[in-house]
């Protein structure tokens, strides 16, 4: 509950900052006629599409398993993810059409002052959402505000952008400045939507935990002596979820009480050491293996017979 309360505090103050800023930017827009300007205001609107996506993604997440859905529901998290790589692609493509027209016009940006100042003004905003999602973000591991923060790190270099196409445009001169920031920005959007696309279809597709984290797990396991082996680890993420099952060999005189006994020592033992994980053990007796390949593997060697 408290984590589904981080989340969803995070998304709405992503839309509360979006819609200040996309305020200030259309304004900024019409004073200056800045490709660059404009590009950071398509990001922000964007943004905000984004924000509502990441609520409903992070709010439908964080409803507890149900009849229909046994594993819960955190993978609404990815598919807002994806929707908002979507929309980033959009963007990208669209500023990067705008820039190519003004290069061929030549490129002219006016009123500089007045898009310095909106952009100082974002950046102070922006710095103070991105503070915050780290907040949620290292408590959550929330792959869809991961992605909100994206966003919102992009704006920063943004609003950086077309500060300096307005400097070179109006004092210094370069009047294809701003055409050239708004393709740059345009390249970043497209290659932060390839990053943040890939996090959330590895969540949608069951990807296996990283290499550390599974090491760090079966160290875990490896502290209890009554553990006899370990193979077929299967692990996953969804949404702020954890999911964690194995093949736990035993020693085959025990008892079923013994053994249930046992599981629920281990299931404690993970917890600690990882809470909040969801774990299903299957035990063996040792020396028993039924699989084939990979999930044959013994992952404990120092325990094997």
């Amino acid at each position: 509950m408290k984590q589904a309360l981080l989340t969803r505090s995070a998304a709405l103050a992503s839309i509360a900052t979006a819609l200040f800023l996309v305020g200030l930017k259309l304004w900024a827009s019409w004073r200056t006629g800045s490709t660059a300007m404009l590009g950071s205001l398509a990001d922000t609107a964007l943004d905000l599409v984004a924000s509502i996506a990441t609520l409903i993604g992070v709010w439908v997440a964080s409803h507890p398993a149900d009849e229909n859905h046994r594993f819960g529901h955190g993978k609404a998290e990815a598919l807002a993810a994806i929707f908002q790589v979507m929309l980033i692609t959009l963007s990208a493509g669209g500023i990067a059409l705008r820039a190519i027209t003004q290069l061929a016009e030549g490129g002219q940006t006016a009123a500089a002052q007045e898009g310095i100042a909106v952009s100082l003004i974002a950046i102070a905003a922006t710095f103070a959402l991105l503070a915050w999602q780290r907040h949620v973000i290292a408590r959550t591991s929330s792959v869809a505000i991961k992605t909100d923060h994206l966003h919102y790190q992009s704006d920063i270099l943004l609003n950086l952008a077309v500060i300096a196409a307005l400097v070179l445009d109006q004092y210094l001169g370069f009047g294809i400045a701003d055409p050239l920031f708004g393709l740059g920005i345009a390249a970043w959007l497209a290659w932060g939507a390839w990053r943040a696309g890939g996090e959330a279809i590895n969540h949608l597709m069951d990807k296996e935990w990283p290499d550390q984290r599974r090491e760090e797990f079966l160290e875990v396991l490896a502290r209890h002596p009554d553990i006899r082996g370990v193979h077929d680890l299967r692990t996953r993420t969804s949404g702020a979820d954890d999911f964690v099952q194995f093949h736990m060999a035993v020693e085959p005189h025990l008892t079923i009480v013994e053994v249930h006994d046992l599981m629920d020592e281990v299931e404690a033992r993970i917890a600690r050491e990882f809470p909040g994980v969801e774990v299903l053990i299957h035990p063996d007796p040792q020396g028993l293996v039924n699989e084939e390949g990979v999930a044959a593997e013994e992952l404990l060697p120092d325990r094997a017979e």
